[in-house]
């Protein structure tokens, strides 16, 4: 590292984040960020990058934490500096690696928030009921024009493809990609950007598999049911053409504008049609993702099969899944025993 700028480093360091490590854009920017802050730290300190020691790397992790850090953003901080100066050391910028002997705060493990089965199925059951447009899906089709609208760049509004209210294909369409988008969360437990990434031509209907990319640019065919099926199939004949625009490609899911569906808008149409329906949490797609894990080791599939469905890296991952279906046991006994 002598006389190499930080500038230097760090560019070199992005590149080995997302060539050799695969790392998603998030995480290489999280990670920049806090390498730059520990060598600023350092050189605060009177120590070039060559010269960071434990003792720098400690007090800047105690700064952060007097800050009000909280542990999962020190646990990052940490995890980012070690991937940092191992690098350093493997490729010859340093001799050593400082962070070593470098303790690493852990995460908190909390129980994530999971809908019960039925409650589940009610709320897919409700979309899927409703042939008929409601004001519900009028209102959702119209807020997602609008919001639409606001984010165009001036002089190029999403345009009003149906003017009359009556009736309303977009509704429809938006009804049927909002189910469709439903059924894959919760039935395949996919990530968020996982599932905005898909492709039309990621589908294998004959199978009734889908392929996925996830973190670390890890490929995965996950299976998916009949439901889903039924879901997909009206989207894909009915929905997606009603939307779909130029320059929206392959996307398996456009928004109102006709383009691919971002994650922000998946995000948004989640909470509207879960918290639509009456006696349910208000929750995101990472809630469908635990609780198709919840409800497949509930079922009693084995840790191993729902490692591979959702993508983990790690089993260790996998498991806090069963320590929520362990804590709804100890409900029910303390509940249901005399002897509790």
């Amino acid at each position: 590292m002598d006389n190499v700028p930080v500038d230097q480093l760090l560019l070199d360091f992005e590149r080995h984040l997302r060539l050799e490590r695969g790392r998603s854009v998030h995480t290489v920017r999280a990670y920049l960020g806090d390498v730059r802050s520990v060598l600023t730290f350092a050189a605060e300190r009177g120590h070039r990058p060559e010269q960071v020691d434990l003792a720098d790397l400690r007090a800047w992790l105690g700064r952060a934490a007097d800050a009000g850090a909280a542990r999962a953003s020190l646990a990052r901080r940490s995890a980012a500096v070690g991937t940092f100066f191992r690098w350093a050391q493997d490729t010859g910028r340093r001799d050593d690696d400082p962070s070593a002997r470098l303790s690493r705060p852990r995460r908190h493990r909390t129980l994530p928030t999971v809908l019960r089965a039925d409650d589940a199925a009610r709320m897919l059951e409700r979309l899927d009921a409703a042939r008929e447009l409601d004001a519900a899906d009028e209102r959702s089709a119209a807020r997602e024009r609008s919001a639409a609208n606001a984010s165009a760049p001036a002089g190029h509004a999403a345009p009003d493809r149906h003017p009359d209210p009556e009736p309303d294909p977009v509704a429809e369409a938006v009804r049927l990609r909002d189910l469709a988008v439903l059924e894959l969360l919760y039935g395949c437990g996919l990530r968020v950007g996982e599932l905005v990434g898909l492709d039309v031509d990621d589908l294998d209907e004959a199978r009734r598999v889908v392929r996925v990319v996830g973190k670390g640019d890890k490929e995965r065919a996950v299976p998916y049911g009949v439901p889903a099926q039924r879901a997909l199939d009206a989207w894909l004949r009915r929905g997606r053409p009603a939307l779909v625009a130029a320059g929206a490609g392959p996307a398996l899911f456009v928004g109102v504008r006709g383009r691919r569906l971002g994650q922000r808008q998946a995000r948004d149409l989640v909470h509207r049609r879960v918290g639509g329906v009456e006696g349910l949490p208000d929750i995101g797609p990472h809630a469908l993702r635990h609780s198709a894990a919840t409800h497949l080791l509930d079922g009693g599939a084995d840790l191993r099969s729902v490692q591979e469905l959702l993508g983990h890296a790690s089993l260790a991952t996998t498991q806090i899944y069963t320590h929520v279906s362990t804590e709804r046991l100890r409900r029910s006994y303390e509940q249901a025993h005399p002897r509790a």
